[in-house]
Protein backbone atom coordinates (compact mmCIF):
# COMPACT_ATOMS: atom_id res chain seq x y z
CA UNK A 1 0.00 0.00 0.00
CA UNK A 2 1.04 3.44 -1.27
CA UNK A 3 1.15 5.99 1.99
CA UNK A 4 -0.05 9.02 0.30
CA UNK A 5 1.30 12.44 1.79
CA UNK A 6 0.43 16.13 1.65
CA UNK A 7 3.15 18.37 2.54
CA UNK A 8 1.80 21.62 4.38
CA UNK A 9 4.26 24.38 4.84
CA UNK A 10 5.20 28.27 4.17
CA UNK A 11 9.04 27.06 3.08
CA UNK A 12 8.84 26.04 -0.76
CA UNK A 13 12.29 24.75 -0.21
CA UNK A 14 11.28 22.36 2.47
CA UNK A 15 8.50 20.94 0.62
CA UNK A 16 10.81 20.84 -2.25
CA UNK A 17 13.27 18.81 -0.07
CA UNK A 18 10.40 16.68 1.89
CA UNK A 19 8.95 15.84 -1.36
CA UNK A 20 12.26 14.36 -2.67
CA UNK A 21 12.70 12.59 0.60
CA UNK A 22 9.17 10.87 0.39
CA UNK A 23 8.90 10.10 -3.48
CA UNK A 24 12.76 8.72 -3.39
CA UNK A 25 11.04 5.71 -1.30
CA UNK A 26 8.37 3.20 -2.87
CA UNK A 27 5.73 2.73 -0.14
CA UNK A 28 5.27 6.85 -0.22
CA UNK A 29 4.23 9.87 -2.95
CA UNK A 30 3.00 13.43 -1.93
CA UNK A 31 -0.24 13.76 -3.41
CA UNK A 32 -0.36 17.83 -2.62
CA UNK A 33 1.37 20.88 -1.04
CA UNK A 34 -0.18 23.15 0.85
CA UNK A 35 1.39 27.39 1.66
CA UNK A 36 -0.63 27.89 4.45
CA UNK A 37 -3.33 26.03 6.95
CA UNK A 38 -6.32 26.83 4.68
CA UNK A 39 -5.26 25.62 1.54
CA UNK A 40 -3.79 22.56 3.83
CA UNK A 41 -7.67 22.42 5.18
CA UNK A 42 -9.05 22.51 1.21
CA UNK A 43 -6.46 20.60 -0.41
CA UNK A 44 -6.55 17.56 2.48
CA UNK A 45 -10.47 17.50 1.80
CA UNK A 46 -10.01 16.94 -2.10
CA UNK A 47 -6.95 14.40 -2.05
CA UNK A 48 -8.08 12.03 1.20
CA UNK A 49 -4.20 11.82 2.52
CA UNK A 50 -3.05 9.29 4.69
CA UNK A 51 -1.13 11.71 6.60
CA UNK A 52 -0.77 15.52 6.64
CA UNK A 53 2.88 16.71 7.77
CA UNK A 54 1.46 20.22 9.03
CA UNK A 55 3.54 23.19 10.19
CA UNK A 56 3.06 25.12 12.96
CA UNK A 57 4.08 28.91 11.70
CA UNK A 58 2.31 29.35 8.79
CA UNK A 59 0.63 33.14 7.41
CA UNK A 60 -3.54 33.33 7.41
CA UNK A 61 -4.29 30.10 9.03
CA UNK A 62 -1.78 28.57 11.57
CA UNK A 63 -1.13 24.73 11.53
CA UNK A 64 -3.01 24.55 14.92
CA UNK A 65 -6.46 25.79 13.79
CA UNK A 66 -5.61 23.99 10.28
CA UNK A 67 -4.93 20.73 12.79
CA UNK A 68 -8.57 20.87 14.60
CA UNK A 69 -10.53 21.97 11.30
CA UNK A 70 -9.52 18.38 9.71
CA UNK A 71 -9.68 16.59 12.75
CA UNK A 72 -12.97 17.75 13.22
CA UNK A 73 -14.50 16.57 9.79
CA UNK A 74 -15.73 13.04 10.45
CA UNK A 75 -15.17 12.57 6.40
CA UNK A 76 -11.12 13.47 6.85
CA UNK A 77 -11.28 10.30 10.22
CA UNK A 78 -8.75 8.69 8.61
CA UNK A 79 -6.43 11.30 7.61
CA UNK A 80 -3.40 11.61 10.49
CA UNK A 81 -1.66 14.79 11.12
CA UNK A 82 2.21 14.67 11.96
CA UNK A 83 3.28 18.65 13.22
CA UNK A 84 6.37 20.15 12.25
CA UNK A 85 7.91 22.56 14.82
CA UNK A 86 11.01 24.12 15.86
CA UNK A 87 10.19 23.63 19.07
CA UNK A 88 10.37 27.03 19.97
CA UNK A 89 6.69 26.82 21.50
CA UNK A 90 5.97 23.85 22.86
CA UNK A 91 2.41 25.10 24.05
CA UNK A 92 1.43 25.50 19.97
CA UNK A 93 2.30 21.72 19.72
CA UNK A 94 0.36 20.40 22.63
CA UNK A 95 -2.77 22.38 21.32
CA UNK A 96 -2.42 20.86 18.26
CA UNK A 97 -2.15 17.45 19.91
CA UNK A 98 -4.89 18.36 21.77
CA UNK A 99 -7.11 18.98 18.54
CA UNK A 100 -6.18 15.65 16.90
CA UNK A 101 -2.69 15.23 16.24
CA UNK A 102 -1.17 12.47 15.85
CA UNK A 103 2.58 13.56 17.05
CA UNK A 104 5.62 15.93 16.20
CA UNK A 105 8.60 16.17 14.60
CA UNK A 106 11.64 18.54 14.73
CA UNK A 107 11.95 20.40 11.59
CA UNK A 108 15.84 19.02 12.11
CA UNK A 109 15.00 15.34 12.02
CA UNK A 110 17.27 13.10 10.12
CA UNK A 111 15.66 11.90 6.84
CA UNK A 112 15.22 8.15 8.38
CA UNK A 113 13.33 9.35 11.19
CA UNK A 114 11.44 11.09 9.17
CA UNK A 115 10.06 8.38 6.95
CA UNK A 116 9.67 6.34 9.58
CA UNK A 117 7.59 8.61 11.73
CA UNK A 118 5.08 8.87 8.79
CA UNK A 119 4.87 4.79 8.22
CA UNK A 120 3.95 5.32 12.15
CA UNK A 121 1.51 7.69 12.24
CA UNK A 122 -0.17 6.09 8.72
CA UNK A 123 -0.04 2.70 10.58
CA UNK A 124 -2.79 4.21 13.21
CA UNK A 125 0.18 4.53 16.15
CA UNK A 126 1.19 7.74 17.76
CA UNK A 127 3.97 9.53 17.52
CA UNK A 128 4.76 9.90 21.55
CA UNK A 129 8.02 8.21 22.45
CA UNK A 130 8.48 8.65 25.93
CA UNK A 131 11.79 10.45 25.95
CA UNK A 132 10.88 12.61 23.01
CA UNK A 133 7.15 13.78 24.83
CA UNK A 134 7.47 13.40 28.60
CA UNK A 135 8.50 16.83 29.34
CA UNK A 136 5.65 18.05 27.26
CA UNK A 137 3.03 16.44 28.44
CA UNK A 138 4.05 17.21 32.15
CA UNK A 139 3.93 20.71 31.52
CA UNK A 140 1.16 21.95 28.81
CA UNK A 141 -1.41 18.94 28.19
CA UNK A 142 -2.40 18.75 31.73
CA UNK A 143 -3.26 22.40 32.13
CA UNK A 144 -6.84 23.23 31.27
CA UNK A 145 -7.58 23.49 27.66
CA UNK A 146 -9.14 26.98 27.18
CA UNK A 147 -9.42 26.85 22.89
CA UNK A 148 -12.24 24.60 23.70
CA UNK A 149 -10.82 21.79 21.28
CA UNK A 150 -12.88 19.19 22.97
CA UNK A 151 -15.44 18.34 24.99
CA UNK A 152 -13.66 15.96 28.00
CA UNK A 153 -15.73 12.52 28.14
CA UNK A 154 -15.93 10.97 31.92
CA UNK A 155 -13.35 8.51 31.96
CA UNK A 156 -14.13 6.67 35.06
CA UNK A 157 -17.99 5.85 33.64
CA UNK A 158 -16.78 4.79 30.28
CA UNK A 159 -13.80 3.13 30.83
CA UNK A 160 -13.54 0.04 32.10
CA UNK A 161 -11.03 -0.47 35.81
CA UNK A 162 -8.47 -2.24 33.23
CA UNK A 163 -9.48 0.03 30.45
CA UNK A 164 -8.41 3.23 32.76
CA UNK A 165 -5.28 1.28 34.42
CA UNK A 166 -3.45 0.21 30.71
CA UNK A 167 -5.09 3.99 29.49
CA UNK A 168 -3.14 5.70 32.71
CA UNK A 169 0.17 3.63 31.91
CA UNK A 170 0.20 4.55 28.40
CA UNK A 171 -0.63 8.38 29.25
CA UNK A 172 2.92 7.45 31.28
CA UNK A 173 4.96 6.81 28.04
CA UNK A 174 4.84 2.89 28.33
CA UNK A 175 4.86 1.40 25.03
CA UNK A 176 2.12 -1.96 24.82
CA UNK A 177 4.77 -4.49 25.53
CA UNK A 178 6.07 -2.23 29.13
CA UNK A 179 2.16 -2.11 29.85
CA UNK A 180 2.04 -5.72 29.61
CA UNK A 181 4.59 -6.76 31.51
CA UNK A 182 3.94 -5.22 34.31
CA UNK A 183 0.29 -5.90 34.73
CA UNK A 184 1.32 -9.49 33.34
CA UNK A 185 -0.81 -9.70 30.46
CA UNK A 186 0.19 -10.41 26.66
CA UNK A 187 0.98 -7.74 24.69
CA UNK A 188 -1.87 -8.44 22.34
CA UNK A 189 -4.40 -8.04 25.32
CA UNK A 190 -3.17 -4.36 26.32
CA UNK A 191 -3.55 -3.71 22.23
CA UNK A 192 -6.89 -4.55 22.45
CA UNK A 193 -7.81 -2.34 25.78
CA UNK A 194 -6.10 0.42 24.08
CA UNK A 195 -8.28 -0.07 21.11
CA UNK A 196 -11.27 -0.48 23.27
CA UNK A 197 -10.61 2.45 25.34
CA UNK A 198 -10.03 4.73 22.09
CA UNK A 199 -13.30 3.50 20.69
CA UNK A 200 -15.01 4.40 24.01
CA UNK A 201 -13.54 7.96 24.20
CA UNK A 202 -13.51 8.17 20.38
CA UNK A 203 -9.98 8.97 20.01
CA UNK A 204 -8.47 9.25 17.17
CA UNK A 205 -5.54 7.57 18.08
CA UNK A 206 -2.76 6.70 20.84
CA UNK A 207 -1.73 10.47 20.92
CA UNK A 208 -5.16 11.82 21.36
CA UNK A 209 -6.04 9.03 23.96
CA UNK A 210 -3.14 10.19 26.22
CA UNK A 211 -4.10 14.18 25.86
CA UNK A 212 -7.87 12.70 27.28
CA UNK A 213 -6.09 11.07 30.09
CA UNK A 214 -4.24 14.07 31.27
CA UNK A 215 -7.05 16.43 30.56
CA UNK A 216 -9.70 14.47 32.71
CA UNK A 217 -7.61 14.13 35.60
CA UNK A 218 -7.80 10.39 34.71
CA UNK A 219 -3.34 11.16 35.08
CA UNK A 220 -2.12 13.55 37.06
CA UNK A 221 1.12 15.70 35.73
CA UNK A 222 4.11 15.64 37.67
CA UNK A 223 5.66 19.10 38.23
CA UNK A 224 8.19 20.17 35.65
CA UNK A 225 11.65 20.14 37.93
CA UNK A 226 12.87 23.98 37.28
CA UNK A 227 15.68 24.78 34.97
Amino acid sequence: MTIRVLLADDQALLRATFRILIESVADMTVVAEAADGQEAIDLTATHRPDVVIMDIRMPNVDGVTATATICSRAELSSTRILVLTTFENDENVAKALRAGASGFLGKGVSPDVLLSSIRTVAAGEALLSPSATRALITRFLAAPDTDGFQVLPDVVKILTEREREVTALAAHGKSNAEIAEQLVLSPLTVRSHIHRAMNKLHARDRAQLVVIAYQSGLVKARPHPPA
